[in-house]
């Protein structure tokens, strides 16, 4: 069984056992984090689903105001007439048959691959190499467009993937330890907008069950889910 350090401990003892404000939340985050890089801070969403049900899947997408505070490299998937377009949105790397080659061989240097409709029969025979990487393109997430132009911008610019795992539970980060509280705030808030939004309607009464904040390393902090 693992042992947290004495780092954890201490931010743990800083931290009272009740709900906070989603500020104050944030700005106690600051306080008791002890990382020396710039961590990321994370939202945990605890949803009353069934994730065993196909009509009570969380899948979305939202676009951050401020950005997640990473670079995003991606891998844009398209025929010829359609790679200038790709590069001029700001595609790491732009081509089709070279570099489903690439993947099959291993490489998988990206954040984020995107394809355009047509070219998903080819890109399908690569499900098993890219799906348990959270790399496999799908409309839901808007990597599948006609748009590809749109949908690699929106990506560089900070739109995100929303999506429950197998316990029911949404995972996503919304910033940097760098990013003043108000652009944390407001990240957090399109995040938590997004997960209402998304509410399967096989779901009958609370569906938030609870919330938490955390950074890489610290201790996870308890949101008031009557003041989201």
């Amino acid at each position: 069984m693992s042992k947290h350090g004495k780092k954890y401990l201490t931010a743990l003892k800083q931290i009272e056992k009740r709900p906070y404000a989603l500020p104050e939340a944030i700005e106690l985050l600051k306080k008791v984090r002890y990382e020396r890089f710039d961590a990321t801070f994370e939202l945990s969403i605890d949803l009353n689903i069934d994730p065993r049900q196909a009509n009570q899947q969380v899948r979305g997408t939202v676009t951050l105001p401020h950005g997640t505070g990473k670079a995003v490299r991606v891998l844009a998937l398209v025929t010829p007439d359609k790679e200038k377009e790709a590069q001029a949105a700001g595609a790491d790397y732009v081509g089709l048959d070279e570099y489903l080659s690439k993947i099959e061989q291993g490489w998988l240097d990206v954040d984020v691959v995107v394809c355009t409709p047509d070219v998903m029969p080819k890109v399908a025979r690569l499900g098993k190499i890219l799906g348990p990487r959270g790399l496999m393109p799908n409309p839901k997430s808007g990597t599948v467009s006609p748009d590809i132009a749109r949908a690699v911008r929106e990506l560089k610019a900070g739109k995100i993937e929303v999506r429950n795992d197998k316990t029911g539970v949404v995972h996503v980060p919304f910033g940097k330890s760098s990013f003043d509280n108000q652009k944390l705030r407001e990240n957090a808030q399109e995040v938590l907008r997004a997960v209402e939004a998304l509410r399967p309607q096989g779901v009958k009464g609370t569906y938030i069950l609870s919330a938490y904040v955390s950074t890489t390393m610290s201790p996870s902090i308890l949101i008031d889910r009557n003041r989201i």
